[in-house]
This record gives structure tokens, C-alpha cells and sequence, in this order.
């Protein structure tokens, strides 16, 4: 990967910087840190079912694991928030592993895998529940202290900046992996399956490290969630809604590129965030909202909208 490659990122994170300069209003620096931690999860779905074509309704998994390997470790036994966050992505990767293992190894594909991760999450959500050393139904509480040892901060902007600086790094990391042998060998397997593996490209082998480097750039997502709101329990890590809003941010911003999670996540909680505003808290108004977005990139995919609008003005 060359500068020319990387300066869009990198020209996106500084000027995302400056938000903090400019906004003060804990409301909108609240709604751009969890935009950018659903950026983060939705930019590892993407290098998953976008690069690769293997679509997960389960990366909840990934995310509950990152989330719950940092309270766990933080609340049980105390271990310093760096390296429980650290070590919940470690082990995120690894489910993505082994869930990856497990499936491509069998031949399942397409939406026979798609079940089987949502058939994970799921059972991950059931345990965390059930176990007390989760803090079961009751979830767990991250003490409160706002000092920069502690991954706290007193300021929403500090926080902000470092997701920033993550959401950048998980971009410039998805360019490398375009322009990498390992990121064509992915498009190949995406495109054709037998025909990549006539050529010589071991599918298995290829679909493991996206999954692998999927799950970890979910996870990582989980590990700030639960870092910035101090609690988590199993609906919140496990619970459907990442999954979905994973899965949609980069089919509606455009899936396989670099800055479709970014554009998708940006839209999708923006229209969460009005649909709110205007009926008000409605128990599952997002999800109605979600559906008949889907509903309408199904429809009308984003990559093809430009010719559709130019087909219209020429008639």
C-alpha cells in the first residue's frame, strides 16, 4: 500500500479530529462515538461478507466476546483496561477461529452459514445469560474511574479520538488488504469459489483469515462499548441489533470498499437517531426502520443508483 493509496483515510481522520474543537454538546459527541464503535464492527462484517461474500447474521459473537473479555477480566480480577481490551480482541479472533474452523471445513456456505453464526451468537447469548460468572441477567457494572489509566476519561473527547484513531487503523487496514495477494485471493473465492480453487488459491485457508480478522476487528468494537458505557449484559453484547446493524451499514454504504461501512453507519444511525426523535422510544421502531431499509438497497443497490438517477435525467 502506497501514500496515494492511504491519504483518503487518512485525509477522513483529520478532519474527524477536528470535531472535538468544534462540538461541545455531550449529546453529539455521545452520538459520533457510537457511530464510529458501529464503523469499527461494521468494517470488520465488511471484510467478511463484503471482500469475502460470506455473510454473517452472527457477528453479535464477536462483538459480545470483546465486550464481555473486557468486563470479566476487569471486573473479576482486576487486570488493567488496556490489556483486557486487548486481550478481547485476542479472543474474539479466536472464536472467529474457530467458528470459521468449524463451518468452512464442513462446506457450508451461503446462507447455510449465515445460520450457523446467528446459531452461535445466539447460544452465546443464552450462556451469558444463564452463568453467574457473566453477572447473568443482571449483566455486569464497570466501576466508574475517570482516569486515563483506566481507559476512563473525564472528557467525551478524549474517548472519541481513540475510537478515531481505531476506526483509521481498521480503514488503512482494509486498503492494505485490498491491494495485498491475500486480498484478491479473498475477491476470487468471493466471485467463484471452484474456479479460485482451480487456480490454485486455498479457499480454506483464505475464508479463515477474513474470519479471523473479522472477528477481531469486531471485537475490538465490543471491547470500546463496553470501555465507554461501563456495563454490559448479554442483550446489549449478544443481542441481534449489532448483528443487523452490522450487516447493514456496509450493503446500504456499499459493501466491499473501503469507506462503505463508514458512509452506511453514518446514515443508518443518523435515520435511527431522527426516527426517534420524531415518533419517539418506541420498543423496535429501529428494527421497522432497519427492515424497510433493507427493503430499499435490496431494491435499489447503491452501486446502482448513480446509472438509475443518469437513466431518469437522459429520459
Amino acid at each position: 500500500m502506497t501514500l496515494r493509496d492511504a491519504w483518503p483515510v487518512l485525509a477522513f481522520g483529520l478532519v474527524a479530529a477536528l470535531l472535538p474543537a468544534f462540538v461541545t454538546a455531550g449529546t453529539l459527541l455521545n452520538f459520533a462515538i457510537f457511530t464510529l464503535i458501529l464503523c469499527l464492527a461494521a468494517q470488520g462484517w465488511n471484510i467478511l461478507g463484503g471482500y469475502g461474500g460470506q455473510y454473517s447474521f452472527g457477528h453479535a459473537a464477536f462483538f459480545g466476546t470483546g465486550a464481555y473479555c473486557a468486563g470479566i477480566l476487569q471486573v473479576r480480577y482486576g487486570v488493567n483496561p488496556y490489556v483486557t481490551f486487548l486481550a478481547g480482541i485476542a479472543l474474539a479472533a479466536a472464536v472467529g477461529a474457530v467458528i470459521g474452523f468449524l463451518s468452512f471445513r464442513s462446506g457450508l456456505r451461503g446462507s447455510y452459514f449465515a445460520l450457523v453464526t446467528l446459531a452461535f451468537a445466539e447460544v452465546f447469548r443464552v450462556l451469558a445469560n444463564a452463568v453467574p460468572f457473566t453477572g447473568g441477567a443482571a449483566g455486569l457494572l464497570i466501576p466508574l474511574d475517570a482516569r486515563p489509566v483506566n481507559f476512563q476519561f473525564g472528557e467525551r473527547g478524549s474517548f472519541y479520538l481513540i475510537v478515531l484513531a481505531l476506526v483509521v487503523l481498521a480503514l488503512l487496514l482494509t486498503r492494505a488488504l485490498e491491494r495485498s495477494r491475500l486480498g484478491a485471493q479473498l475477491v476470487a473465492v468471493r466471485e467463484n469459489e471452484e474456479a479460485a480453487r482451480a487456480l490454485g488459491v486455498d479457499a480454506l485457508r483464505v475464508k479463515l483469515a477474513a474470519i479471523t480478522l473479522s472477528a477481531g476487528i469486531t471485537g475490538a468494537a465490543g471491547g470500546l462499548y463496553a470501555q465507554y458505557f461501563l456495563y454490559v449484559d448479554s442483550t446489549i453484547a449478544y443481542g441481534t441489533w449489532i448483528s443487523v446493524e452490522a450487516l447493514l451499514a456496509p450493503i446500504i454504504g456499499g459493501a466491499g470498499t473501503v469507506f462503505g461501512p463508514v458512509v452506511g453507519a453514518i446514515v443508518l444511525h443518523s435515520l435511527a437517531e431522527a426516527t426517534r426523535s420524531l415518533v419517539g422510544r418506541i420498543p423496535g421502531i429501529d428494527l421497522v426502520i432497519y427492515g424497510i431499509v433493507l427493503i430499499l438497497v435490496v431494491r435499489f443497490p447503491p452501486r446502482r443508483l448513480p446509472a438509475l438517477i443518469r437513466a431518469r435525467w437522459r429520459r
